[in-house]
């Protein structure tokens, strides 16, 4: 009696917790095109710069300035080439939030290279229930999961103990 308790309780937890993962994925969705927006507005001012000034592209400007004699100069350049990565990176997560299903989505969440930006999602994360029927699929099916992982090791681990118990019926 107390293992089913504990059964239907693990399961409306996991419920719950898995429910969650939309909702989540919707929150990072938002910070990642705030992210994206903030940093493509950078690129585009490289951009424009090395236009400017007769460059034929961002990198070449950039290569130039790594090979300056002024310190400041060359950590600027090293600064800005970290942005360029950082916006093709921040690309292929809008691409992926963009056209992706919802198992895609969390496995790009929660690549542990991303916890920085999975951990300032959740600063601000309210849980919730998802109104999308994939993302209420999603969280049963990962609830089932999620339960069964944390249930079934405990249920075999009592069968055993339970038959070691039993009186041997040779």
């Amino acid at each position: 009696m107390i293992g089913r308790l504990f059964d239907k309780l693990t399961f409306g937890v996991t419920l719950l917790l898995a429910l969650q993962v939309p909702q989540l994925a919707d929150h990072y969705q938002q910070f990642l095109a705030g992210m994206y927006a903030s940093t493509q507005w950078q690129v585009e001012g490289y951009e424009a710069t090395a236009k400017a000034f007769g460059y034929p592209d961002v990198r070449s400007m950039i290569k130039q300035h790594q090979h300056n004699s002024e310190p400041s100069v060359r950590a600027d350049a090293r600064q800005k080439l970290a942005t360029l990565d950082q916006y093709a990176e921040l690309k292929l997560g809008i691409a992926v939030f963009a056209n992706g299903n919802l198992l895609h989505k969390t496995l790009y969440m929660f690549t542990p290279s991303r916890y920085s930006y999975l951990e300032k999602t959740l600063d601000n994360f309210e849980p919730g229930l998802p109104l999308t029927s994939e993302g209420i699929v999603f969280g049963v099916i990962a609830g089932l999961l999620l339960n069964l992982m944390l249930t079934q090791p405990c249920a075999f681990l009592a069968r055993r103990l339970r038959r070691r118990r039993a009186p041997d019926t040779v």
